[in-house]
């Protein structure tokens, strides 16, 4: 990407890697909210800056020589924007991560922000960055228009001030707020809350939490073939959520020690949240925020469930799913087993297969399939 600020050319690469060669770790937001900051003279002077959602560090790159706080609910995107700096002969150091479960040390003065996926996301960040902003702060907001609701333009004029839109370019639109302190809201979007069908536990989601207002059709097709056992297992549950997977085989395998993993610092805050509201606080259960079972010894666990992703933010694609099997087979002990649930046309069971040595079909109900992966070698 070329930076207009510097005029610098930046080697710019997604995290995790991609087979898909055409997917870039920019867009053309990203060079238009830097247009827009230099021709406004926005960068004048030493204003404190945050960048909100800059996925793999483009900004983030950028900027870096005035010090930004980038504020973000991505463990992959985090190590996307440090292995970015890296490459280009930039200090880490010199970007501070706030992860998305706390609240970064205010106030700024310029806040860009890279529209996310999720509205109720985008709400949320924005109710909790008013009280980092100060009068006469400015908020530049980008994304790509196709990606872009009319929904997202009233939330920033409701929730940040007065909002007016940029003409398009090059596919993408930029969005300009100015700071109106006067506006009575909300501190943060509240938690939805939903019941764990068939296990009398009800379930909290935070704002930027996958299928936020009910329990996803993938996590209730593989709810019923989950393992029950009196063995002490060591299990996982990766790309946990909000924990319903874990919590349920908790209840079902009550001698079983068991990791949740995610790479959203908000899933896992919510995990840990619906572990102590059901009373399992005592047991070994445990959530982390990590990349994969990274955390997890090879050879250590009996068992891995797993509702993998088919998206990475606004981009369809498998690799993460495909990432997180090779991990899973890692882990796992020989004989352990992976149990997953996917969409039918992804064609997981053929590369499960060639990995494990061993895969069945449980369940073909619908659009979700559920297979079960054993490891013989």
């Amino acid at each position: 990407m070329r930076d207009p600020v510097t005029g610098r050319e930046w080697r710019l690469k997604r995290f995790p890697p991609d087979h898909d060669k055409s997917l870039r770790a920019w867009d053309a937001a990203d060079p238009y909210i830097l247009d827009h900051c230099q021709d406004e003279g926005l960068l004048d002077g030493s204003p404190r800056i945050l960048l909100v959602n800059d996925a793999f560090g483009a900004l983030a790159v950028s900027l870096s020589d005035r010090r930004p706080v980038s504020w973000g609910d991505s463990y992959l995107g985090r190590e996307a924007m440090r292995r970015n700096l890296l490459a280009n002969g930039l200090e880490p150091e010199d970007v501070d991560f706030v992860p998305a479960d706390r609240d970064p040390p205010g106030p700024f003065d310029l806040v860009l922000l890279k529209l996310p996926k999720s509205l109720a996301w985008l709400e949320d960040s924005l109710l909790r960055l008013r009280p980092l902003l100060r009068p006469g702060s400015r908020v530049v907001v980008g994304g790509m228009i196709k990606h872009t609701p009319k929904r997202a333009y009233q939330l920033l004029e409701s929730d940040v001030g007065p909002t007016r839109t940029s003409p398009g370019r090059q596919k993408a639109r930029l969005a300009f707020s100015d700071f109106d302190p006067s506006l009575s809201r909300p501190p943060s979007l509240p938690d939805s809350v939903y019941e764990l069908e068939g296990y009398g536990l009800k379930l909290s989601n935070r704002a930027n939490a996958y299928s936020r207002e009910s329990l996803d059709p993938g996590t209730r097709a593989l709810l019923p073939h989950l393992p029950k056992s009196d063995a002490p297992l060591r299990a996982a549950d990766l790309g946990c959520g909000n924990g319903a997977l874990s919590l349920a085989l908790a209840s079902n395998c009550p001698r079983a020690a068991i990791l949740g993993v995610d790479e959203s610092w908000h899933a896992v805050a919510g995990a840990r949240a619906n572990a102590d509201a059901a009373g399992l606080a005592d047991r070994d259960l445990r959530f982390e925020v990590g990349d994969c079972l990274k955390i997890a010894e090879g050879g250590s666990l009996d068992l891995v469930v797993c509702n993998p992703p088919f998206h990475q933010a606004q981009t369809v694609t498998d690799h993460i799913a495909r990432r997180m099997f090779i991990d899973a087979h890692r882990a796992l002990k020989p004989g352990g087993e992976l149990m997953i649930v996917g969409n039918a046309h992804l064609g997981y069971r053929e590369r499960l297969g060639e990995l494990f040595g061993d895969c069945e079909t449980v369940s073909a109900a619908g659009r979700f399939v559920v297979l079960k992966a054993l490891k013989t070698r």
